[in-house]
């Protein structure tokens, strides 16, 4: 890739990608609990019988992406590819990190409508997260709708203490690097040498390019849902009244005990010396020396207690409804019935299946990205998702034993709350069987040598 050319394709995509990196940091502030309610200016006039200034920030956000994060991958998606060793292999890969990755991908596609994943070829296959704000796709004008090139973008820190921002070009075939100092113009973007490639005549030469066989631009993207829409901005507005709403409460609490005075005929010097009169002899002189009669009054602020109580329950259901989330209010759960709990999770459910469908392609696009690089044959990728949620282990262990005679022992096993492994609980009922079955054969030849003596 040219100097030029990838001038003119920074100055077509990144305006429009910093308004969606404004957006993404807005909702991972607020995942982060920092609310606008903490960044609002008051002018000193603005409300001049009031002290308290409490701002209290509502992590809705943050509770309801971690419970869609939970909820979806507590138990990450299985791959079976139709063969007992690939997917062995396919599972070493992925490694012991695929969980956290997994949540990691659910929290970026919350917070930004989309999670990337990027793999390349480190002495073997690797792959990670990619922060959202990093990545900059170009999609193809065709129905399909491809992924036809990739920037990411990023600061760096050189040795000198100088900063840059750094434009990798991704394409199926390479990735070409440049750099331009932080403050500086587009005209001033370089070649930036960051690749180490082996060479036969020169035993190693440093290039701005990087050749890979993939074959496909290596980044997959994770959608959030099918408008690839964010979680905050259906409930932003919410927070904010919410916010709002709670602290202008607290501070009318507190301001409620400070009590302002409304003097006449006062006939002291200053008001500090009211203030020390009241305090050391609980009285005050009020007449003036001509005889006016003086007064004191007070004034106290009311506080709308049932409206702003009406108010936050009214904005929390909200929330939640908007959200699509479980409100964890205990009074919600009690001693729910199955149906009654699958009923509380059908919010959630909703959403995370509208996640779901977006997940899937990208993970079988990982998971056939993985089998071409290990020479493994993948014509279908078969995924088993588990969600994880509250049950009425009771209720599921009675229709457990109620089902005995009526399917088979392992679907019996497998749907028991108290299995993890059907495969190993049947190991462990097999064993319990064989010994059962010994100490029944010991005693049966006991009982026979017994009535033959």
């Amino acid at each position: 890739m040219d100097l030029e050319t990838v001038k003119k394709l920074i100055k077509k995509y990144i305006p429009g990608h910093e308004n969606f990196i404004s957006r993404v940091q807005t909702a991972e502030r607020y995942y982060l609990n920092d609310n606008d309610i903490l960044h609002i200016k008051h002018s000193e006039d603005e409300k001049p019988l009031r002290n308290a200034d409490n701002r209290i920030p509502s992590n809705f956000h943050g509770l309801l992406v971690d419970q869609k994060s939970a909820y979806m991958f507590t138990s990450p998606p299985l791959f079976d590819v139709g063969n007992k060793s690939a997917n062995e292999k396919i599972s070493n890969i992925l490694g012991s990190r695929y969980t956290k990755i997994c949540s990691r991908l659910a929290i970026n596609a919350s917070n930004a409508g989309v999670g990337w994943i990027h793999y390349w070829d480190n002495d073997g296959f690797k792959y990670d997260v990619i922060d959202s704000k990093q990545v900059i796709p170009i999609w193809s004008d065709t129905l399909e709708h491809e992924l036809t090139a990739c920037f990411r973008t990023y600061q760096e820190l050189d040795d000198n203490g100088d900063t840059y921002h750094v434009y990798e070009y991704w394409t199926d075939k390479e990735c070409s690097v440049f750099r331009k100092k932080i403050g500086d113009g587009l005209e001033r973007l370089e070649m930036y040498n960051m690749f180490n490639v082996y060479d036969v005549e020169t035993n190693g030469t440093v290039c701005n390019v990087y050749s890979h066989n993939f074959g496909r631009v290596p980044f997959i993207p994770f959608f959030n849902n099918g408008f690839h829409r964010d979680d905050l901005t259906p409930i932003k507005g919410l927070i904010d009244t919410y916010d709002k709403t709670y602290s202008g409460f607290i501070n009318d609490l507190e301001d409620i005990q400070e009590i302002i005075f409304v003097l006449s005929g006062y006939e002291g010097e200053s008001l500090s010396e009211f203030l020390t009169q009241l305090k050391k002899y609980k009285t005050i002189k009020l007449d003036s020396e001509d005889g006016a009669s003086g007064g004191l009054s007070t004034l106290t602020i009311d506080i709308p207690v049932e409206a702003r109580e009406k108010m936050l329950q009214m904005t929390r259901k909200s929330i939640f409804e908007q959200g699509k989330g479980i409100d964890p209010d205990p009074q919600n759960f009690g001693n729910s019935s199955g149906t009654a709990l699958k009923y509380l999770y059908s919010l959630l459910e909703l959403k995370a299946g509208m996640a779901e469908m977006e997940f899937r392609s990208g993970f079988e696009e990982l998971i056939k990205a993985i089998c071409d690089y290990s020479g493994i044959a993948c014509e279908n990728v078969t995924q088993t998702w588990t969600r994880t949620s509250v049950s009425n282990d009771t209720e599921l262990a009675d229709i457990a034993q109620k089902s005995v005679g009526v399917i088979s022992q392992r679907t019996i096993i497998e749907r028991h709350p108290f299995v993890e492994d059907a495969d190993k609980e049947m190991e462990r009922i097999a064993e319990e069987k064989d010994d059962s079955d010994d100490i029944m054969g010991g005693h049966n030849e006991r009982v026979l040598e017994e009535e033959e003596q």
